[in-house]
């Protein structure tokens, strides 16, 4: 079939976008509230519509060129977890859920894809949330599906559970299948970046890379509320303390050859990663640039959907809109 159309809101530094182009999706428009976000697609893809604009502020009707699209995609922002769904500071990421299934009603697109933490799909807290969503989904007609992805399935080195909600119209629903792992081996964190880790002739590289046998443990961005770049809280930084790696902040470079790799002595003998390593963590091309700061950069990546689970869902949704059977009777919600 020709080439698929979508949109992508909340799209970030773009990795659930670049995951769709991949699985040969055209981009029609790209939303996200943050400057430097935008400036990140531009940047890598200056032929991609990129629009600076609050999802609640958005007018459809402004943007003929996005109807009749195949798909509506939404890496949203991460709600906290199912501890905190009641609580004020996550209210915004599910006002942003809320005004993506109201896009729906206006631009009717074949396939709908929001993409969230795996707590969404499995908490009992979140089930006022999928209560809402079904009765949206099934005013409009949609039939859909809620499962769990972990991108180190998909060669992504890292451990990174994501909670996915596929929609459909329904001539198009039977046709889904959520991705199958694409990889039997993990990739590790050391295989990932034992050739960045070397590239200023750190003599260690090997030595450190030889140890780090494990995929890394999930990148948080972290929030505009908070401090610096950092790879995540005090059980991650643990984590990472374990393969030599200094989860307390993120290096501008990698190691030189004189840095004395020496772990045992805390964290001024651990390695720290760049935000160049964190996105190839996240599974980036080595080739895509991050606009902003230091942190502004890191606070992308660790936003970022992966780019394979984005290629994958991709082509789990061109799979099911390359068939049409007919309408079936009654909706499907499935955890």
């Amino acid at each position: 079939m020709s080439e698929l159309r979508f949109i992508d809101i909340c799209a970030g530094a773009g990795g659930l976008s670049l995951g769709l182009e991949q699985a040969g999706f055209e981009p029609v428009l790209l939303l996200d509230m943050k400057r430097v976000a935008c400036e990140t697609l531009r940047m890598n893809r200056p032929d991609w519509q990129a629009l600076e604009t609050d999802l609640w502020e958005f007018s459809p009707s402004q943007h003929p060129e996005i109807h009749d699209v195949d798909l509506l995609a939404a890496g949203l922002p991460r709600v906290k977890s199912s501890a905190t769904v009641a609580r004020v500071d996550t209210e915004g990421e599910l006002r942003l859920l809320k005004a993506t299934l109201y896009l729906a009603h206006a631009v009717r697109p074949r396939a709908l894809v929001i993409e969230n933490v795996s707590e969404l799909v499995l908490s009992s807290n979140f089930e006022p949330i999928r209560q809402f969503v079904r009765e949206e989904l099934e005013h409009l007609g949609y039939r859909f599906r809620w499962f769990v992805l972990n991108a180190v399935d998909f060669g992504v080195p890292q451990i990174r559970k994501h909670g996915v909600l596929a929609a459909f119209q329904a001539p198009y629903f039977d046709g889904f299948r959520p991705p199958e792992p694409t990889v039997r081996e993990y990739l590790s964190v050391g295989r990932a970046l034992r050739e960045s880790m070397s590239l200023r002739g750190w003599r260690d590289a090997d030595r450190w890379a030889s140890q780090a046998v494990r995929p890394a443990p999930t990148l948080v961005g972290g929030s505009e509320r908070r401090g610096g770049a950092d790879l995540g809280p005090t059980g991650t930084r643990n984590a990472w303390a374990r393969m030599g790696v200094d989860g307390g902040t993120v290096a501008d470079t990698v190691p030189g050859p004189d840095f004395v790799w020496a772990p045992g002595k805390g964290r001024d003998g651990m390695v720290r990663l760049t935000t160049d390593q964190t996105a190839l963590l996240q599974g980036f091309p080595a080739d895509w640039r991050f606009a902003g700061k230091k942190t502004a950069r890191y606070r992308q990546v660790g936003h970022a959907t992966p780019p394979p689970v984005g290629r994958e869902l991709g082509r789990a949704v061109k799979s099911a809109l390359s068939t049409s059977e007919p309408p079936v009777d009654g909706y499907t919600a499935t955890p």
